[in-house]
């Protein structure tokens, strides 16, 4: 099969796209066929050394997939062959033509959803969901900040906000992306490049500052909002697109009475399964309803997946970046 692999840590230039020995699934294992693959922004941290975690190279990155079970380990009864599933990784790989995954990550793809749109639905649009529903206890009429709206973890938080019921502010850095954030339901919306951000809170919220922001983004964004919260807000510390990892001065917590809250979904869905999969069947179920639908802003080839995590890295992106095999 063939893959893009991380022979050493360095530069996203330096992936190799080569011949890999094809796995072969163990017990309660299963061998898929890689019909779509999610770009996210840490995949590029990832190789660069720069992410929690440093798998021994050489590795394949990639952490999201959906495709179709060409092959069942012992005692595999749950899924059949031809099963179409999509699936979060155990330990990277997902860019590559094939990938052994254990039962126990796999989710059937409803009938009415593409392979693409499989690809797109967990990473990004799971940790939003894990954010505003087990983080940030987000509850309809209240108001949500979106850092990045129009990325693909902010673009999902903006589904995920309106689907639950709160009132929505987008924050983005052009006005092209902030009419794509309104197109997906954000009510609101703020330039932080031609605004005030701080200004433009306090006029959006009447002074009341905003009871969960949802930020992937760090940098000065955060330290506007960390001086911008509602009483018992909750501010959402989930990336750090802008490359600064912020510093929070924590009286700021005990005079305005808000919380800070980390959201890392990957270890989330092996400490809290029962929680996770029950964050599926909503998703799945608002996906069924138009409510919650990952926006493909481009598809690349496997053999192109440098140029597939430049885009993502490079902050372009408008929702979520595909690559297929």
């Amino acid at each position: 099969m063939k893959a893009l692999v991380c022979e050493t840590y360095g530069s996203v230039d330096d992936l190799v796209y080569r011949d890999m020995p094809d796995p072969e699934p163990g017990p309660e294992e299963v061998l898929v066929a890689v019909k779509a693959i999610g770009v996210n922004f840490p995949d590029g941290l990832l190789v660069e050394g720069k992410y929690q975690a440093r798998p021994e190279c050489p590795f394949v990155p990639g952490s999201e997939i959906s495709g179709e079970v060409i092959s069942l380990g012992l005692g595999v009864d749950q899924f059949a062959m031809g099963d179409r599933i999509l699936s979060l990784t155990t330990s990277f790989g997902a860019y590559a033509e094939k990938i052994v995954l254990p039962v126990g990550v796999i989710h059937k793809i409803p009938k009415s959803m593409s392979y693409e749109t499989g690809a797109a639905l967990l990473a990004a649009t799971g940790t939003a969901h894990h954010g505003l529903r087990q983080r940030g206890q987000l509850k309809a009429s209240e108001t949500l900040l979106v850092l990045g709206a129009a990325g693909g973890t902010g673009l999902a938080a903006v589904q995920i906000g309106k689907a639950i019921g709160a009132k929505v502010i987008a924050a983005c850095s052009t006005e092209e992306k902030l009419a794509f954030a309104k197109s997906q339901g954000a009510d609101e919306g703020i330039n932080y490049v031609k605004q005030d951000l701080k200004q433009a809170i306090k006029e959006l919220t009447n002074g009341l500052g905003v009871d969960v922001v949802y930020d992937p983004v760090g940098g000065d964004a955060f330290d506007v909002c960390s001086r911008s919260m509602a009483w018992n807000g909750r501010l959402l510390v989930v990336g750090f697109a802008s490359g600064r990892i912020p510093e929070l001065p924590i009286n700021l917590t005990l005079v305005k009475g808000y919380s800070v809250l980390g959201v890392f979904w990957g270890t989330f869905t092996v400490k809290q399964p029962d929680e996770h999969a029950a964050n599926m069947r909503e998703l799945f179920q608002w996906f069924e309803e138009g409510k919650v639908v990952p926006v493909v802003d481009a598809e690349f080839a496997l053999a192109d997946g440098i140029q597939a995590i430049k885009y993502v890295t490079g902050r372009n992106v408008m929702g979520k970046v595909i690559i297929k095999p």
